[in-house]
């Protein structure tokens, strides 16, 4: 084999491997628990949040009184944008290495070319199946004493406790450390 064919066999290798990481990488569960404290009462704090996370989609799933938890459930979807944009890169990723293989076998002729029809569409069902899953949130009261406020440590994904952090910041006066809007992940 040339060392060109070799070479370029081996960069179309690793693009393959690189889409695989991605994938698993896009649908990486990514559950935080972060503490959020408010000078309000545990009452008020608690009954937002719970408005707040049914407009948004989510159903109550009960709790447990005795341990002060409050859990919600949910489903989320997969990125139709990025089901699209995968399902393209397979499908370039997959005709590159069809090509690479006509190169190397020439008596195939073009029945590589055909690795287009699996590469492409796989990587796309493979993210949306992944991603595709049910949610959970937990609220736990850990402080509930009047005149301290409360604090809550709330376990969620990352983006919806960034987004519990950007949009109900001042309307429930919630401070945390702020790491989620810090972080560069």
């Amino acid at each position: 084999m040339p060392l060109g064919l070799a070479s370029t066999l081996l960069l179309t290798v690793l693009l393959a491997i690189g889409l695989i990481f991605f994938l698993r990488a896009a649908s990486k569960d990514r559950t935080t628990d972060v503490e959020v404290h408010s000078p309000l009462p545990p009452l008020e704090v608690l009954n937002g949040l719970s408005r707040w996370l049914e407009e948004r989609g989510w159903h109550c799933e009960g709790g447990d009184a005795e341990k002060q938890l409050l859990r919600f459930s949910g489903n989320v979807a997969s990125s139709n944008g990025l089901a699209i944009f995968l399902t393209l890169l397979g499908g370039l990723g997959s005709g590159s290495l069809g090509l690479v293989l006509r190169q190397i076998y020439p008596g195939l002729e073009w029945w590589p070319l055909l690795l287009i029809l699996i590469g492409g569409p796989a990587a796309g069902f493979v993210y949306s199946k992944r991603a595709r899953r049910e949610e959970l949130l937990e609220l736990r009261l850990v402080n509930s004493q009047v005149n301290d406020g409360s604090t809550l440590r709330i376990r969620a994904h990352r983006d919806e406790l960034i987004a519990i952090e950007l949009e109900l910041a001042k309307s429930l006066k919630l401070a945390s450390d702020g790491s989620l809007l810090s972080s560069p992940i």
